[in-house]
């Protein structure tokens, strides 16, 4: 065996192996499901929630002229007799909550 052609390849196997996990890390989103748990916990801390759901598709959304690829999700709530529902967007690259909004469907 060639130790020189042993450690060349090792080395381009390395370096490719670098360069593939640099651009995979770029383009990653936040799962769905732990954004809706990371909302849930939020809401729950005002009271116990009913509900939820999100869209397991990001989708580009623009707020303020910039164009966000986010997750678009809900939330339902009994406060006080009431029956709540909240919808929310989510940035799907850091699963940061960009809007809520109580939802015109509300009962």
């Amino acid at each position: 065996m060639n130790w020189k052609s042993f450690f060349i390849g090792a080395a381009v196997g390395l370096v490719g192996g670098y360069v593939t996990k640099e651009i995979l890390a770029q383009n990653t989103n936040v799962s769905p499901e732990r954004v809706l748990e990371n909302v849930k916990k939020k809401f729950k801390q005002s009271g116990p929630i009913s509900g939820s759901w999100i869209h397991m598709v990001a989708e580009p959304y623009e707020k303020q002229d910039i164009t966000y690829n986010v997750y678009k999700g809900g939330i339902s709530k009994n406060n006080n007799g009431t029956h709540e529902q909240f919808e929310f967007i989510a940035d799907a690259h850091t699963g940061t909550l960009i809007d809520i909004t109580l939802s015109s469907d509300a009962v």
